[in-house]
């Protein structure tokens, strides 16, 4: 019994992952983007420099798709567009898109807060009713 509880309720964790994963990318494509617009006014850092502190942006930058979907097309464009231009347009880009990244991290982190406890509240009630059934 309590094998199928543990059972269902790791696939609610599974279920959840993607929607971790989400904001904890669009978290650290924000916060890079924020220290790329410092790195570009104050200090001269290269970009693998930079990226090292965080999980998911090296993946990126190396052409590896994290996200999928429109998520996965935005980081592209985003990514495709720095580093092609002189330090002011890149500045001017860098601070165009902070709010776009902004609200994608906000909305984000609320999604994962809101739908992965439901996820896995969902698959250990599930789990405790297969269990009841079967006993």
């Amino acid at each position: 019994m309590c094998a199928i509880i543990a059972a269902t309720t790791a696939i609610g964790v599974l279920l959840s992952a993607d929607k971790k994963k989400r904001a904890q990318v669009f978290a650290e494509l924000y916060e890079f983007n924020e220290r790329m617009l410092i790195n570009l006014k104050f200090g001269k850092a290269r970009m693998s420099q930079i990226a090292a502190d965080f999980r998911y942006i090296p993946d990126i930058l190396a052409g590896k798709s994290v996200l999928n979907g429109s998520d996965g097309q935005f980081i592209a464009d985003y990514i495709k567009n720095i580093g092609v231009s002189d330090s002011s347009s890149q500045i001017d880009y860098l601070n165009e898109r902070k709010a776009t990244i902004k609200k994608l991290m906000e909305e984000s982190g609320e999604n994962y807060k809101k739908y992965s406890s439901l996820y896995i509240k969902i698959a250990l009630m599930t789990g405790i009713l297969i269990a009841v059934l079967l006993a």
